[in-house]
């Protein structure tokens, strides 16, 4: 499982949410940030087993962070979120390097397990 999650999203209520999520799953929720460039600071000093990435960010949207993400931290398993989408369109996924997407009004229902154990690039 992995133990450490970088959270990325620019709504402060669903931030608080998410980390408290995680926390109760036994997560380590290694740092909570609102954007792509604070995103990529914050795996400068090392990565995350995982990364919760919202799609829209100020500045670069969240695909355009997630490959960033994925070409610093490739072991890391990026989980995109959003509320824009129910599901994302066919090969987003993989053009990104993200692991999985999780609609945020399903987060609290999703087996955050299963999100976070598969092997990023699986």
């Amino acid at each position: 499982m992995a133990n450490s999650i970088l959270i990325v999203d620019d709504s402060p209520p669903f931030r608080a949410m998410a980390a408290g999520l995680l926390a109760e799953h036994g997560f380590d929720v290694l740092a909570i940030v609102e954007d792509g460039e604070q995103a990529l600071a914050a795996v400068s000093d090392g990565c995350p087993d995982g990364i919760l990435l919202d799609i829209n960010l100020p500045g670069p949207d969240g695909f355009a962070v997630a490959a960033a993400l994925a070409a610093a931290c490739p072991h890391a398993r990026i989980v995109l979120t959003s509320s824009d989408y129910a599901r994302l369109p066919d090969g987003v996924l993989q053009d990104c390097a993200a692991s999985a997407f999780v609609a945020k009004e399903d987060l609290t229902a999703a087996d955050l397990g299963r999100l976070f154990t598969t092997p990023a690039g699986t």
